[in-house]
């Protein structure tokens, strides 16, 4: 009897043809922003209340000022006071205000793209982040880094053999690899506080999709499985707050969808607040966020870096003049 047909191989993955990919050690990159550059975190500051309540009660301080008052009723109330991110707030330096905010029980839920979660991982590996992209793309060397393929990559594999979220599994390895920086993670301090912390994911957006070792059906199960949690918080939104920081495009439309689910499974009205926050009013971001789910809904244009440690610092100000600041946990 003849042997039968082998079987042909399989056809080459899309991309792969060529010569090898040259990937680098993340210590030859220089990085735009170190660790010593972040934001510090400071108690409610003597007389803060004061000068914050003074600013005018018109356009963006009056909307700041709602803003507040209802994420610490929210809170107050048992309510849920969630947050999106745009990559740019974390390559910043504001990760020790969210942090802050998470161990006094004051968010309850971060939510943000692909590259916020390479920005914290790379913060936490090296007290660093953010490469020269001008400098490194005319070679091609832009985006290739080893450590950061490893670590981002690896914690996809584990959350697909795991059953979790990327965004949990991000912020585990973190803590179970003793990585130096790891105070100054979102994700391994949301991982601490068992807070919902989940990264939603556009395939090619990020550095970490031209690794040829992605396991790219692993990549989708975990921030798939980031979605289903981040629908579950939106479905408890009622009474509570949601904000939007500079994301223009993925976390609207993320969002908007969730609140589809909510709404499909009879779990969210409209009475909760949103606010867009960002140095530009993009079009998603108002619409999606501001515009059409919510009963009520905010806009402030400022800068990230100036705004959000108003903001941390309002809302602490207001909680301890309520007698409801919690200490850090």
């Amino acid at each position: 009897m003849p042997d039968p047909d082998p079987v042909p191989d399989p056809a080459p993955r899309p991309g792969r043809s060529g010569r090898p990919l040259r990937v680098r050690p993340l210590a030859e990159r220089k990085n735009l922003v170190q660790k010593s550059d972040f934001a510090k975190v400071l108690p409610p500051v003597p007389g803060f209340l004061d000068w914050f309540q003074a600013l005018p009660d018109i356009y963006g301080s009056k909307a700041l000022k709602q803003v507040v008052e209802r994420i610490v009723t929210a809170r107050q109330q048992g309510r849920e006071v969630g947050i999106s991110l745009g990559a740019h707030v974390l390559k910043v330096g504001l990760s020790p205000l969210l942090i802050d905010l998470l161990r006094r029980g004051l968010l309850t839920h971060i939510a943000t793209n692909g590259a916020s979660a390479i920005h914290d991982w790379e913060t936490a590996y090296q007290g660093a982040t953010s490469e020269d992209v001008a400098a490194n793309l005319p070679d091609g060397s832009f985006g290739f880094w080893r450590e950061t393929f490893t670590g981002l990559n690896g914690a996809a594999k584990r959350a697909a053999e795991r059953g979790e979220g990327l965004g949990l599994a991000i912020g585990r390895s973190i803590l179970e690899a003793n990585l130096p920086y790891r105070h100054l993670s979102v994700f391994a301090e949301a991982a601490r506080l068992s807070v919902p912390a989940t990264v939603h994911v556009a395939f090619g957006c990020d550095i970490t999709h031209m690794d040829p070792e992605l396991d790219g059906a692993a990549l989708g199960a975990s921030t798939l499985r980031d979605f289903w949690t981040f629908a579950d918080t939106v479905g408890r939104l009622e009474h509570g707050v949601w904000l939007n920081v500079g994301s223009a495009v993925i976390m609207p439309e993320v969002f908007l969808k969730a609140v589809s689910i909510a709404r499909n499974k009879g779990q969210l009205g409209a009475d909760f607040l949103t606010c867009n926050f960002d140095m530009i009013q993009q079009y998603r971001a108002v619409t999606n966020v501001v515009q059409r789910p919510p009963k009520e809904g905010k806009s402030v244009l400022a800068m990230h870096e100036i705004v959000l440690p108003l903001l941390h610092q309002a809302i602490l100000a207001t909680a301890a003049a309520r007698g409801c600041l919690a200490e850090p946990r």
